[in-house]
């Protein structure tokens, strides 16, 4: 198993270059989009497939014997690789669809389990978020840090909906309604997963919730947040893992108390 700083830093340079590449292949489109459905609300599009498929040859040119587990193309790679690749080629595809400017590229590069790398990259703003395990949290080169609120009347939470209109749908609602009964000061859902994490990283979002994710929505985010600062947890409110199927990230400050809200109740 490859590591050390200099090998991160290759990662991260390539992480950078594949982003830069699929955004421009994405933001070519954008407002000119051809959609298919995956299912009834799930949504994929043209751009979906060719930006992973660009980050996917960048990648493998400079890492051929990598594993890659993308959103889009069916891969039998173990979330347990020594070297595996996560990416999220079009977080959002449902604003990007319907011509919103919020979506964004996610890549993450875990070892035996443990995220390494992730980068975040909003194209329609130009903010590329990153962190190296163990370094810290970056917006466009600046270090970055989770907000200082600790008091729960102040916080701004985001959230997000998973496709299925069921029981997930209802929990959501419920927390939501909870939250308001115990007077945050905001709700917000915006439609991709990877920014609400970059934004809680970066002190936009005091928290965000989510009771729905696969690990390509979540990896790099999930590091970048610890590396800001923040805490993530299950949505059960125990320790996070790359098979976890939802996430609660918060500063540290408001943490236990917003947890006891959000986490669900086995």
């Amino acid at each position: 198993m490859e590591g050390g700083h200099d090998f991160m830093e290759q990662i991260l340079k390539c992480a950078t270059t594949a982003s830069k590449i699929a955004s421009s292949i994405i933001m070519q489109s954008f407002k000119k989009v051809t959609v298919e459905y995956k299912d009834i609300n799930n949504l994929v599009t043209k751009a979906d497939l060719d930006s992973e498929k660009a980050i996917t040859e960048c990648i493998k040119n400079e890492f051929p014997t990598h594993d890659i587990l993308g959103e889009e193309f069916t891969s039998n790679a173990s979330l347990m690789s020594e070297n595996l690749w996560i990416i999220d080629p079009l977080d959002g595809t449902n604003n990007y669809s319907n011509d919103i400017p919020h979506f964004s590229i996610s890549i993450a590069f875990a070892q035996k389990g443990n995220v390494k790398m992730g980068l975040i990259y909003d194209p329609c703003r130009d903010e590329c978020f990153t962190a190296i395990s163990g370094t810290g949290s970056y917006l466009n080169g600046e270090q970055i840090h989770v907000s200082p609120k600790s008091e729960i009347s102040h916080a701004m939470v985001a959230t997000g909906f998973y496709y299925d209109r069921s029981e997930i749908m209802e929990k959501t609602l419920n927390t939501i309604h909870s939250l308001f009964i115990y007077k945050i000061r905001g709700i917000r859902r915006m439609g991709s997963a990877a920014l609400d994490l970059a934004w809680t990283s970066c002190g936009r979002y005091d928290a965000y919730f989510e009771y729905f994710l696969s690990p390509w929505d979540f990896a790099a985010g999930m590091l970048i947040l610890e590396e800001a600062g923040g805490i993530c947890c299950n949505k059960y409110g125990g320790e996070i893992s790359m098979e976890s199927e939802g996430i609660i990230a918060t500063n540290k400050n408001l943490h236990d108390e917003l947890t006891s809200y959000i986490q669900i109740k086995k």
